[in-house]
Parts: C-alpha cells; sequence; structure tokens
C-alpha cells in the first residue's frame, strides 16, 4: 500500500525547473509543472516507483543513483540527455525531516544545452586554431616562396622565400592587390592568364612557366605551381 498525494504538483518560488520528490521508497511524491513535459511525468504517477516509468531521459542505473544518494547522505551530479537530444545536468540530494531522518530524495534537472553548445564551439575553435597554426608553419617553412591569395586576389600571407627572393617586405606585401605589389611588377600578363583564366577552371595548376624581368631583381623563369582552394561558404 501506498498514500496519494493529494497536490502532487511541487510548487518551489522561482523554480521554473523540473524536479521531482521522492520518498525514502524512490515512489514519486511531487513534481514540478515543468518536470510534466520535459521529463514526460503526470499527476496519476504519484505513488510509482520511479523505475516503473518511462521518463524522457533515459538512465539505466537511475534507481542505483538515487539509493547511493540517500545511503551516504550525499548528492549526485551526472550530464544526461533525453530523446530529443537536449542535454541536462541531473542532480539528486537527499532530503531529511525536521526530525533530521532522511526521508527521501529531490531530482533536479537543470538545462546545459547552451553550455554544450559553447563546449562543442570552444572545441571547433582549438581544432581550428590548431589547424590554422600547422598550415602557418607549413607555409613558412616552406624552401620555395609561395603566396596564399584570397578570392579577390589580395595577398593572405607569404613566407619568408619569398620576401627574400623578390626583395620585398612583409608590410608592403601583405594584403595587397596582387598586380599592385611594389612598383607593379607582378602585373604580368601570363601571370594574368594563371589566375583569371586557367586557375578558375581547375582545382590545380603545375610548372606553369612564366619569364619577367623584375626591376632591381632580374630576369626570373618561374615554373608556378597553383591550387585553387574552396572554402565552404564564401565562394573562394
Amino acid at each position: 500500500m501506498y498514500r496519494r498525494y493529494r497536490h502532487p504538483v511541487l510548487h518551489v518560488p522561482s523554480a521554473n525547473l523540473p524536479i521531482i520528490m521522492l520518498g525514502s521508497d524512490l515512489r514519486i511524491r511531487r513534481f514540478t509543472p515543468v518536470a510534466e513535459r520535459v521529463l514526460n511525468v503526470i499527476s496519476t504517477d504519484v505513488g510509482r516507483p520511479i523505475g516503473h516509468l518511462q521518463l524522457n531521459v533515459h538512465i539505466p542505473d537511475l534507481e542505483w543513483l538515487i539509493r547511493e544518494s540517500i545511503d551516504t547522505v550525499s548528492p549526485k551530479e551526472r550530464e544526461v540527455q533525453d530523446r530529443e537530444g537536449h542535454w541536462y545536468s541531473m542532480r539528486i540530494r537527499p532530503y531529511m525531516t525536521t526530525e533530521h531522518k532522511i526521508d527521501g530524495a529531490v531530482l533536479l534537472f537543470i538545462d546545459i544545452d547552451s553550455l554544450k553548445d559553447l563546449d562543442r564551439l570552444t572545441r571547433l575553435l582549438e581544432e581550428v586554431r590548431a589547424a590554422q597554426n600547422y598550415a602557418e608553419g607549413i607555409v613558412q617553412s616552406a624552401p620555395a616562396p609561395l603566396l596564399i591569395l584570397n578570392a579577390q586576389l589580395r595577398v593572405l600571407t607569404a613566407n619568408p622565400a619569398f620576401y627574400r627572393l623578390f626583395q620585398v617586405s612583409k608590410e608592403e606585401t601583405a594584403h595587397q592587390f596582387i598586380y599592385s605589389l611594389g612598383t607593379g611588377q607582378w602585373d604580368i600578363p601570363a601571370l594574368r592568364t594563371l589566375l583569371e583564366n586557367i586557375l578558375p577552371n581547375n582545382a590545380h595548376v603545375d610548372h606553369f612557366e612564366v619569364t619577367y624581368n623584375f626591376p632591381g631583381i632580374g630576369p626570373k623563369t618561374m615554373l608556378l605551381n597553383a591550387r585553387r582552394i574552396a572554402l565552404e561558404g564564401d565562394g573562394t
């Protein structure tokens, strides 16, 4: 036999949270209105063992966790996910009567979806940063001159080998239009053909020969290798 409570809904000031109150026998005594929607409990569940319910969150060892919390008089906490994929921090707290006797436990579910999203975003940013550092390391250590251009043909970065060979500085190269570098010495018809006609229609071009007499440096015959990198969403 068990006693049904006449007012199963638990009214806690400012508690817009899913909360379930259990007796020491792990039967439901009361719950907050939000628990009805989030956890899928109804008024006729009052008096039923928590283990007999099909909650909206699947926690196979829930009864054990509650019993452990009551027996050790210690709180328990676990991250759980409902059937729609939302994440909650489930907190189990034993509670006492006015005579200081353990009379059951309270289950509290705190929505942590936003924290999970932040955690996922943080990890993604860390992965992107690591990838950028790795790519930058490759660019900077490449023995051959190397330029990275954006879709508008402006210099995103160049490596030390480029600066040394063509006797230019980072300050006068970064973010500049390729054809405006220096005194316009990169405004080469063959280079325009490569960048504007050939590369847009090919994923890569290898050993494209360009000969040009650079002011202050002299004539150079270059075999240009180019790769088109498509970044999702920006059309480059």
